[in-house]
């Protein structure tokens, strides 16, 4: 189990731990920490994260910024890939491909499931991560390539 996954685990069971949770991520990744994020569900094969609408993410319509979306898709497929990995391996993102479908005009939710097979070899991973808002819409959809290798 990653460390990642043992930690949201434990803190995920305590008043306000995924806040907690979320804040730790911030911590040791600074630049997540620009959407505010909330983690709903972490394990492996399955992330979901929140992003509230608020001023700081907002772009000059008054909509959710394209790139804090971006910002949004690649935290859900990082920490998804992440605690779905065998530990002896880690990820890198390659390219991001995004497609914006609808204007974001409230708060978002990321969801990315991805395959908890075959990722014990050297090679390059297709993560896909779909955005909604509040209604259900999809807004965004992200194909994220990663490229996982063995640890050093």
């Amino acid at each position: 189990m990653s460390l990642a996954l043992s930690m949201y685990n434990r803190f995920a069971k305590l008043p306000l731990g995924k806040s907690i949770f979320s804040r730790l991520v911030c911590v040791k990744a600074p630049y997540f920490g620009t959407i505010s994020p909330r983690f709903v569900e972490l394990r492996p094969g399955y992330g979901e994260i929140r992003m509230r609408k608020r001023r700081r993410v907002q772009n000059h319509l008054g909509t959710v910024h394209a790139l804090a979306m971006g910002n949004l898709c690649e935290l859900a497929a990082g920490m998804t890939l992440d605690v779905t990995l065998p530990a002896k391996m880690r990820w890198i993102p390659r390219s991001m491909n995004i497609e914006y479908l609808k204007l974001a005009r409230t708060d978002l939710t990321a969801r990315c499931s991805i395959e908890t097979t075959g990722l014990d070899a050297k090679k390059d991973f297709p993560v896909i991560v779909s955005v909604t808002d509040t209604a259900g819409t999809e807004v965004v959809r992200a194909a994220i390539t990663m490229y996982i290798s063995p640890k050093e």
